[in-house]
């Protein structure tokens, strides 16, 4: 019997014509969109993987993005907020520009290597700090400064994940969150890290990530991950 757990990253908490921030779980913005919190539920209705039960975290993004993908399943599901996947605190660059954020990585990291950072060029700094966000990005290491305890995302993701097979044995279970807490979703696999070599672990505003467990299975699969709900409309054909 197949347990899934589904878990979606909320919608834009930004339009086009605004400069994108650093938005952690100190910052609680409404979604700008909502289009694709809609498409998560039509996707998951396309697939036949509608939820029993949905989970998001306690943020006016999160549960905006869970209510539209339920109301676009039809419906019915319970919705639980779980503040244990709330988004993480990016610290002092919480609601910060990226190139707020880079440069301030930058003079940071180029201190730790004996660089002096009144010396380098914004642009210098801009791309140390990049190379810092990068590693985030890639292999979920957390940046100076950012109050971020892997080992409790990672301990939250096991939790539930027996949680789940537990007591909703043979049931979809969907979580909706945000991207600092997913990219530590794959632990579920048993690794990280070799699913870290294969996949970009950050989601995208409105991915959908789906990971199964088996009867006779000690760790989960990812069967889906980061999938884009509006492309894989288009992609079908008229």
């Amino acid at each position: 019997m197949t347990t899934r757990i589904i878990i979606a990253r909320h919608g834009n908490t930004f339009t086009k014509d605004e400069t994108p921030r650093r938005v952690g779980g100190r910052t609680d913005l409404d979604l700008v969109e909502e289009e694709r919190g809609r498409n998560v539920g039509r996707y998951l209705k396309a697939k036949g993987l509608i939820p029993a039960l949905v989970f998001a975290a306690p943020l006016k993004r999160t549960i905006g993005t869970a209510r539209l993908a339920i109301e676009e399943m039809g419906g019915g599901m319970p919705l639980e907020i779980d503040d244990s996947f709330r988004e993480v605190d990016y610290g002092p660059d919480e609601d910060k520009t990226e190139d707020e954020v880079m440069l301030r990585l930058g003079r940071v990291y180029a201190a730790k290597e004996g660089k002096n950072p009144e010396k380098m060029s914004e642009d210098e700094l801009k791309e140390t700090g990049k190379c810092v966000i990068d590693l985030w990005n890639e292999k979920a290491i957390v940046p100076d400064g950012w109050k971020v305890s892997p080992e409790d995302c990672i301990h939250t993701w096991m939790k539930f994940g027996e949680k789940v097979f537990k007591n909703f044995h043979g049931e979809n279970i969907m979580v909706v969150s945000s991207n600092g807490v997913i990219r530590f979703a794959p632990y579920l696999t048993g690794d990280f890290n070799g699913f870290a070599g294969e996949h970009d672990i950050k989601v995208t505003t409105g991915g959908v990530c789906v990971f199964e467990r088996e009867d006779d299975e000690e760790n989960w699969r990812c069967t889906e991950w980061n999938v884009k709900p509006k492309k894989y409309f288009e992609s079908l054909p008229d």
